[in-house]
């Protein structure tokens, strides 16, 4: 195989090259781009960026190729693991106007590259012309010498093994055998001939695409998880005693239960106690008061380190071990920012921002400050030890075994930092996972899945009508974001209490985990969601006595509680794969606004689920909907069997429009898969 890569194209002249020598490259340019690639896809803003993918996938890659005239042409896709120095090759279909296509399966937790190199395919052009005109009935002995000559050429080449040459001179031999034109053709173009001339003739004007791209691969949990956010610190029981590692085990089996396979805690690490908030966020703490954990930094360490009363290192990698053999991977937070007592601040003072006064400033969105966070910068003379600090505490926990990091807050630091440190960090361990946490505009959103974060947060949590929820989804799943922007719909999170769920009552916490259970592959509950807790701080949507500013002893048994609901769904992710993918979501017609209808189904068809989930938490509400029995290829009065996943129960639906009732206080939501006749 030759020895080609991108860096064998074009190159642009110096300053100092001379008129002839710029014209000779010209030609040459001239010579090797006689083939036009154009419309690669996938390819992310011209390659600058990886699309995304995890192991098993196979990356559909298609691109238009076509040359002057009418000769024939053919293409591979050229590709190699990163780490790889040879670059294999995958021959490309003809789909037809022009369109090529190519299936690259992609095995390895890694990074790919790929590109394609197009050429004109002289052996493919000449039978195609002189098999017309023998069928005309025109004289082809001439055009059988340069049949011939081609074949010479091919055993002359050094593309084939030894062992193809030496059948391509057998072809020379049988043809000195044949009596007429037309056996001379025949063996010429038969289709072992063609095939043998493709693997060792010569490539004429070979044209390689002008880039190089990139494919990340990440394991599957990286598209498909379920998240459960808890505090250590809450899971004594006991509102007065702080809580270890070791209760954290003792609640493992619970989240297990639920379905859930990562547990996510916030900030495990020292907090401060300069400025220490108190209750509900006041700047008047009292003495046991636990302060937030997002404060990071004592005496006692930095984010090198685990709050003392939490356990100690041999407590939390004892965790990590229980917390797998439950089927659980332990996800924590890294949040870039320090309290005031952080060692950091004396080790370090050129690494934060200082007012003129000698005083450090605070972390602030104005009107809002944060009296009991300080954040560090990234430039001046912070640069580069913040960034090798930085990275190294990822790395520090990697090595501890964490393989999954929720990012506090990204968006509010430099996009080189987080594209540098993601890829660092990859390097050494390709299956870490990293969840973006930017609530913020879309276009910061977009560039920090560009730049590496595996996954990122949403608007989901406030995305709450029928049109709202159908044209977010939609632009997730059929937009250029689809090829790197993983969404984790999460109903909640600490800091968030959304407002649809303050007075929507029990319906309201299903409504919202079915839905984001079921849209999408990665989703997420922080603590509270099961027991249904809403209670909001007055006009805003923080929840009261949050758990940011106090120990909370939860009451897991609370009459009204849904983890009935939250098992089911969960169970159901993981027994059909159906709801393993997100591109695969449909809308279909229900006539009632209240009403979200939507499908998810394999490409086979085997695994077809219906949802139907009624989004107002008050009301019944019912409406006729659409069977989509057109998937199928069944016309409109067909019956079609029906399995109702929630309650077990098997029916027939006769024709294509069927009547739904959801009353919110029996159940807003109904889940079917549909069975076509035959089918399992």
């Amino acid at each position: 195989m030759a020895d080609w890569t991108a860096r064998d194209l074009k190159k642009t002249p110096s300053s100092a090259t001379t008129q002839q020598t710029f014209d000779d490259d010209r030609l040459q340019h001239a010579v090797s781009d006689r083939i036009a690639i154009e419309a690669v896809t996938p390819e992310l803003d011209g390659g600058r960026f990886a699309v995304k993918r995890v192991v098993g996938d196979v990356l559909t890659i298609e691109a238009d190729i076509f040359c002057d005239g009418h000769d024939k042409i053919d293409a591979v896709l050229r590709y190699r693991f990163e780490a790889e120095q040879d670059w294999s090759e995958l021959p490309m279909q003809f789909l037809g106007n022009d369109r090529w296509r190519v299936e690259l399966p992609l095995s390895q937790n890694g990074r790919y590259l790929y590109t394609i190199v197009a050429w004109r395919d002289l052996y493919s052009t000449w039978c195609d012309e002189v098999g017309k005109k023998h069928d005309a009935g025109q004289p082809i002995s001439l055009e059988l010498t340069e049949g011939c000559h081609l074949i010479e050429v091919a055993v002359r080449s050094d593309r084939g093994s030894g062992a193809e040459r030496a059948d391509l001179e057998a072809v020379l031999e049988k043809l000195d055998l044949a009596k007429t034109d037309t056996d001379r053709l025949a063996c010429l173009t038969a289709a072992p001939v063609q095939e043998l001339y493709a693997k060792a003739g010569p490539r004429t004007n070979v044209t390689g695409y002008s880039k190089v791209l990139p494919v990340w691969v990440d394991r599957k949990r990286a598209a498909f998880s379920a998240w459960y956010e808890m505090f250590p610190r809450s899971q004594s029981g006991d509102a007065d005693r702080h809580g270890t590692f070791g209760d954290v085990i003792e609640r493992l089996p619970y989240v297990r239960d639920l379905g859930f396979d990562v547990l996510y805690f916030p900030p495990i690490h020292p907090i401060g106690k300069t400025n220490r908030k108190g209750r509900n966020n006041s700047l008047t703490p009292a003495p046991d008061d636990p302060g937030s954990p997002y404060a990071i930094g004592s005496e006692d360490g930095g984010h090198d380190a685990i709050h003392k009363e939490l356990g100690t290192f041999a407590s939390f990698e004892r965790l990590l071990r229980e917390a797998k053999a439950h089927g659980l991977e332990v996800a924590l937070d890294f949040a870039i920012q320090c309290s005031p007592d952080h060692p950091w601040i004396k080790e370090h003072p050129e690494w934060f921002d200082w007012r003129p006064d000698g005083s450090i400033k605070f972390a602030e969105n104005p009107p809002k400050k944060y009296e009991d966070i300080v954040n560090v910068h990234f430039y001046r003379d912070a640069f580069p030890s913040i960034w090798l600090a930085l990275r190294d505490i990822v790395l520090f926990w990697a090595e501890k075994g964490v393989r999954i990091f929720r990012v506090d807050n990204p968006h509010t630091k430099p996009f080189p930092f987080w594209e540098w440190m993601i890829r660092e960090v990859q390097d050494k361990y390709p299956d870490v996972i990293f969840l973006s946490e930017a609530f913020t505009r879309p276009a910061p959103m977009k560039r920090l899945a560009k730049l590496g974060f595996t996954q990122s947060y949403t608007y989901f949590t406030w995305r709450n009508s029928k049109q709202e929820l159908i044209d977010y989804a939609s632009e997730l799943k059929k937009s250029a974001m689809r090829d790197y922007f993983r969404p984790n719909f999460f109903v909640n999170t600490p800091d968030i209490n959304p407002p649809y769920l303050h007075t929507s009552g029990r319906a309201g916490f299903q409504v919202r985990v079915v839905l984001a259970a079921t849209l999408a592959c990665n989703y997420g509950i922080y603590n509270g969601v099961e027991i249904c807790e809403a209670r909001a701080v007055p006009g805003k949507e923080e929840y009261l006595d949050s758990e940011k500013y106090e120990i909370v002893a939860w009451d897991w048994e609370r009459e009204g509680n849904i983890r009935a609901d939250i098992t089911l769904v969960n169970r159901l992710r993981h027994e059909h794969k159906a709801l393993q993918q997100f591109t695969n979501l449909k809308f279909y017609n229900l006539w009632n606004d209240q009403i979200l209808y939507y499908g998810k189904f394999t490409d086979d068809l085997s695994d077809f689920l219906l949802f139907a989930v009624n989004l107002d938490p008050h009301n019944a509400q019912g409406g006729n909907f659409e069977v989509p029995l057109w998937e199928f290829g069944l016309p409109d009065e067909s019956d079609i069997g029906v399995e109702d996943l929630v309650t077990g129960q098997r029916f027939t639906w006769s024709g294509k429009i069927q009547h739904v009732l959801l009353d919110p206080a029996e159940r807003p939501y109904a889940i079917w898969r549909l069975h076509p006749k035959g089918g399992k």
